[in-house]
């Protein structure tokens, strides 16, 4: 009994060094990093053809999967049966992260009709509100509904912060850092945190697909040149990052529940 409190108090002080360690290093990333404001090419991409009337054709139809994935995943979801889903937490955080994903199909397909700063907020918010809710899905999953619904909620409120920030300040900072959260906390907590869950290495391919799908738009020029002009690298990055919640879909059908936690007992009790 003695050591199994130890054991809790033991977990419960590395979480929380954890979670102020990551809190430290944002803080100090805010305070010693400049201001970086909108390019004056920030809104010029590579392939900016019109084709039967629609501008930037293709930076706008490739945002098409994003919608049929997001919907079919938010349907198969809700449904319940589909998925294995052992907690209600859970349930909310897919829900919105399926949701967020069919919001980026508008935001970003409205956005690239007509590129500017006045139209690009919508474009941004969806996905960082996907990002927020995969990342809050992943915490439920690995340490707790409490923990998770408490990481959903701080990084969601970051999220519309982060958003306003960037339109009212003209600064990406926030943005930029928030976009590395699934790149550095999935990983992290993958090694730290056992999986309750079998099919665990989705995981890490979806952090693969999505760390890819920004090398793809660094490269947007060079992908379109060498491409001889058929496609562009914010055109396949699109597509790339349309994949990723299709491969977690796939994920969440498949997987079964290797342990259940004494706390998620608790959690539903």
């Amino acid at each position: 009994m003695v050591w199994a409190t130890m054991s809790r108090q033991t977990t419960r002080g590395r979480r929380r060094r954890v979670w102020g360690g990551a809190a430290l290093c944002w803080v100090l990333l805010v305070v010693t990093t400049p201001k970086i404001p909108y390019s004056p090419k920030h809104h010029i991409y590579a392939d900016m053809r019109n084709f039967l009337g629609v501008p930037n054709t293709l930076n706008v139809m490739t945002n098409f999967p994003f919608l049929v994935v997001g919907v079919v995943s938010l349907v198969l979801c809700l449904r319940g049966s589909f998925f294995k889903i052992s907690l209600q937490g859970e349930l909310l955080g897919w829900a919105m992260f399926f949701g967020g994903i069919a919001g980026v199909a508008f935001g970003s397909a409205y956005y690239h009709l007509k590129p500017d700063e006045s139209r690009v907020m919508w474009d941004i918010l969806p996905m960082m509100i996907a990002y927020a809710s995969l990342c809050g899905s992943f915490v439920i999953e690995r340490i707790g509904k409490r923990a998770g619904l408490c990481c959903l909620t701080v990084l969601l409120l970051f999220a519309l912060l982060g958003t306003a920030y960037e339109r009212t300040f003209n600064d990406l900072r926030l943005r930029m850092m928030f976009q590395l959260i699934p790149c550095a906390v999935i990983p992290f907590m993958s090694l730290l945190f056992p999986a309750k869950y079998t099919h665990s290495r989705y995981w890490l391919w979806a952090t693969g697909l999505y760390i890819l799908s920004k090398f793809e738009a660094l490269a947007d020029k060079k992908i379109y040149c060498s491409s001889s002009y058929i496609i562009s690298g914010h055109s396949l990055e699109h597509l790339c990052l349309s994949v990723l919640p299709g491969l977690l879909t796939v994920m969440l059908i498949n997987r079964n529940l290797k342990f259940q936690r004494l706390g998620d007992l608790k959690e539903q009790n």
